[in-house]
Formats: structure tokens, sequence, C-alpha cells
């Protein structure tokens, strides 16, 4: 079984494309019959759906994986823990799940690459979501010490009140592009110039 593509997405830090990459490819080795269980890198499989957000996808994944392989693999239960955080919405949790497993060289790259994304994802979440919240929660959300995620809002143009203990979120502008379609713009043209004249 080639798992070279895996493997040159991993090097090229394509994380965005294991998934796909690996959906494929067990396609490819069940249609020719080819017994792949043993060596199929489940744990960098289910890694790559929550790196793009597909929880459900994952957890198809994890009821295909035979039971043998959940029992000597630990790193694909611990991948699995992240993917149950996730599911069950558990912010926090699926901080302590990346760091309460020692990942393997393969893994650890993307591992920390899905860390810096999801913190960028629950951000965005905190930064739609609220308006006002407290630094322990927000530090919770963001799976940092609150100094740290305090210095990290701040930098992005939240304020803290150190009296209360609450960060104040700082709404972005919505942009809307109005998009006019030439042929409105030349009937409304008309119209004033028929009002006008």
């Amino acid at each position: 079984m080639d798992l070279s593509s895996v493997k040159e997405a991993l090097a090229e830090k394509s994380f965005e494309k294991i998934a796909d990459i690996c959906d494929n490819l067990m396609l490819q080795v069940s249609t020719e019959g080819i017994a792949f269980h043993d060596d199929w890198p489940y744990a960098i499989h289910l890694l790559g759906y929550f790196y793009v957000d597909d929880c459900d996808s994952a957890r198809f994944l994890w009821k295909m994986i035979p039971s043998s392989i959940k029992e000597r693999k630990p790193e694909v239960v611990a991948a699995w823990t992240i993917g149950q955080k996730l599911w069950t919405r558990d912010y926090a949790g699926v901080y302590e799940a990346i760091r309460g497993y020692d990942w393997s060289q393969e893994a650890k790259d993307m591992v920390a690459a899905f860390s810096d994304l999801y913190t960028k994802r629950m951000f965005q979440l905190l930064l739609s979501a609220y308006s006002t919240i407290t630094i322990r929660d927000l530090a919770l959300f963001l799976g940092m010490t609150e100094d740290d995620a305090t210095t990290y809002v701040v930098e992005n143009g939240w304020t803290v009140d150190a009296t209360s203990q609450m960060v104040t979120v700082k709404k972005q502008a919505v942009k809307r592009e109005q998009k006019v379609d030439s042929s409105k713009l030349q009937r409304l043209t008309e119209y004033v110039f028929h009002l006008e004249h």
C-alpha cells in the first residue's frame, strides 16, 4: 500500500488535503481488496477530518476502525478523544486532549497546526457571539492561560477591564458589497432623467 501522497502532504504541511487524500486511498485499496487496517494511518486520517472541521466523517471513520487497532494504537484513541471533545463542544477539553498525549513525530506538526487553527476558530466564535466575556471564560475558549488569552485579544483590539475581569469584544465592521446590475443602473438613470424633464 502506497501512502506516499499522505506523507508528501504532511511534509508540505498541506493538512487541509489529508482527509481527501486518505479517503481516496482508502477507497482505492478497498476496491482492490487489499488488507489495509493494520497499516492505515487512522490517527492522521482522523486529524485530517478535524482540521477541515468534518466531525461527522470522523465519527464514521471511528466506527469503522477495528477494535483491535483501537486497543493497539493509543494515538488513534488520543486523536478520537479530540473528536469527542469537538463533538460535545467541550472547547477547553479540546485543548486538554491535544496537550494530553505525546504525539508521534508524524502527527506532531499536524496537531500543532490544528491547535492554532482551532484557536482562530474559537476567536471568531467569540467575536460573533459575545460583546463582553470574563477573562476566565476567554482563557477556556482559547486554551491559554488568562494572561496569554488577555494578551492575545488585546493584540486584536479588544479592551480589558482589570477591575471587573471582563473583556469587551471589538466587533469588526461588516463589509457589505453592493452589487449593482448595470441594467438596473441604466433604468434608474432613465427614470430620474424622465422625472427631471
